[in-house]
């Protein structure tokens, strides 16, 4: 167990954040370090931490930083506004709780946790040191969500019945994310991305019928990846989330279905069609037989409208980092409340517990995490 001194420097209300990032993977180095270093003015990188001694050099040499070989050394430094946990995904409950333990207000990294159990403790931790835990749920501000959302709220597709998100395609993988040791799997890789999404479309309340199916199809390790998810709410649409890696045929990101019209699209578009029930023409139920016989038809006018990303919205990755740490950089240097909370979070780990107390697998035998060199 590791013990950390009461930080006696309180964090700066003016300046860079000084940040230290945990990790130097994919998500530590290709997402959070390379948005930082793109807002110097907001953002500064003063350590980050990882076993592999390539990565430390490489950080070293590209950002001029401090290294460190384990977390826990870094974590005792007391110059830090923000750490950023982008530690392998069964580290992150643990590395969490010690960020926030030595004090420091924490990004978390997607998955934010497996279970309730274990985010109920990361949100203890959060309340004992008075510190901010920030989930690191970047795809709620995509644009076409965003935009999606508006099309919805402006009530031109009436009420509406149906969303199905699908994060699918297909593609065969072999490495740690494929382990449930590591808690790998669609579920937990790519799935926080369209489940927080899913429950900001039924206002982040539990739904009361949840049905999912996993599946093994081109995966090496022993993790699902094939995910079916339906969610039914009351007085709520129901929520349709695919997340496959034997889909060759992909349906688009998002589909709505409405009383009026309906939405289809993703990040390079969307498209949406609805009719004006004001200037359409009015219909009875007819109880007898149809003429002829026939089939109910008529001349049903539809308004259509698109959607494309402007400039800064089309790399899409860069945009939803900027727009997350902006938020980050407010509330942490000027005191506005966190749009994105753990307690909505929960909402999310709970519905993926389920999902997979629902379907357990077959495990490979543990072997552990490599120490690195």
């Amino acid at each position: 167990p590791y013990t950390y001194g009461v930080h006696r420097m309180p964090a700066k209300k003016k300046g860079p954040i000084r940040v230290a990032v945990l990790g130097q993977g994919r998500s530590g180095l290709d997402i959070h370090c390379r948005y930082f270093k793109t807002a110097p003015r907001k953002f500064q990188i003063v350590a980050i931490s990882d076993l592999l001694r390539d990565r430390r050099k490489r950080a070293e040499s590209e950002m001029g930083c401090a290294t460190y070989a384990d977390y826990h050394d870094l974590l005792a430094r007391e110059d830090l506004d923000l750490v950023v946990n982008a530690l392998p995904s069964q580290l992150h409950p643990q590395g969490t709780i010690d960020a926030l333990n030595a004090g420091h207000h924490t990004v978390c990294e997607k998955p934010l946790a497996w279970s309730v159990s274990e985010l109920d403790k990361m949100i203890a931790a959060a309340g004992a040191a008075r510190r901010k835990l920030l989930p690191f749920q970047q795809s709620r501000n995509a644009p076409q969500f965003q935009k999606m959302l508006q099309v919805i709220d402006s009530g031109v597709l009436g009420r509406i019945v149906q969303i199905s998100l699908s994060f699918s395609g297909f593609s065969r993988r072999w490495d740690w994310q494929t382990l449930q040791e590591y808690k790998g799997g669609n579920l937990l890789n790519t799935g926080p991305h369209p489940m927080d999404q899913a429950m900001r479309l039924l206002d982040f309340k539990k739904p009361q019928h949840i049905l999912c199916a996993m599946d093994r199809a081109n995966t090496s390790g022993d993790a699902e990846d094939y995910v079916k998810i339906l969610l039914r709410t009351k007085n709520k649409p129901v929520i349709d989330v695919e997340i496959s890696s034997c889909t060759t045929f992909p349906q688009p990101m998002y589909t709505v279905h409405g009383e009026r019209g309906g939405l289809s699209g993703g990040p390079s578009s969307l498209t949406w069609r609805y009719y004006n029930a004001q200037k359409a023409a009015a219909q009875k139920l007819i109880r007898s037989s149809l003429p002829g016989p026939s089939y109910c038809r008529e001349d049903l006018p539809m308004i259509e409208k698109t959607w494309t990303p402007n400039k800064t919205q089309q790399n899409a990755f860069a945009f939803m980092s900027k727009a997350y740490y902006d938020h980050v950089y407010a509330v942490l240097r000027e005191g506005a409340k966190a749009q994105i909370t753990p307690q909505q979070a929960r909402v999310q780990v709970a519905v993926i517990e389920e999902c997979h107390r629902q379907n357990p697998l077959s495990k490979l035998p543990r072997k552990g995490w490599s120490k690195g060199k």
